[in-house]
């Protein structure tokens, strides 16, 4: 009973792998931020044989992401290491590439400063940040569904919304990263391509 499943994540799950593919062709480590059921996992580590993907996220995620790990037996896919953004320690290992899907939105504004300076620190100069989920453009939403779905959030918890473009690439300037793409995607989500320069 531990294994969960997202309808999202089987939703936009070939979407995104279409889109990260060929990015990763010549990384070798990737670290995820926030691996959720673990759903993503499976399902880039399974074409993405070449490439090691480090599972993370909170302690009670854990038990799902071990869960779909122990069905699909990939010998490129690593158990989860704790990480609560603000809280636990970041992995000490340098990586080729980060990927996290639908967290800005989740996180306080403040983890969100913090997630970008973490990642900072362990990925090597070239590497990739790749961020999935919708961003507003100049202040304004891109579309009436994610107006809504930006008041759910807040409703859920203050601390919730969608994120500014804008301040997202002000954080990766302080930390030595650029934007290479802002790829549109399904159901009005983007999928930001950063590349560490220093």
């Amino acid at each position: 009973m531990s294994k969960l499943f997202s309808a999202a994540c089987e939703r936009n799950s070939a979407p995104i792998l279409e889109v990260i593919q060929p990015l990763l062709n010549d990384a070798q480590t990737l670290l995820e931020i926030g691996s959720g059921t673990g759903q993503h996992a499976v399902t880039f580590a399974r074409p993405l044989a070449h490439l090691q993907w480090q599972t993370s996220d909170r302690q009670e995620y854990h038990p799902s992401i071990i869960a779909w790990m122990a069905e699909a037996a990939l010998p490129n896919l690593l158990a989860p290491v704790e990480l609560n953004i603000g809280i636990s320690p970041w992995p000490q290992t340098q990586f080729d590439a980060v990927y996290t899907a639908n967290t800005c939105h989740i996180m306080a504004w403040e983890e969100v400063v913090l997630m970008f300076a973490g990642v900072a620190t362990l990925l090597k100069a070239g590497g990739l940040f790749l961020i999935y989920g919708p961003f507003n453009y100049a202040g304004k939403f891109t579309s009436a569904s994610n107006q809504h779905f930006d008041a759910s959030l807040k409703q859920q918890a203050a601390h919730m919304g969608i994120r500014d473009i804008e301040n997202m690439l002000i954080l990766a300037d302080q930390h030595g990263m650029r934007l290479q793409d802002d790829i549109a995607m399904p159901a009005n989500n983007r999928l930001l391509v950063l590349t560490k320069t220093t």
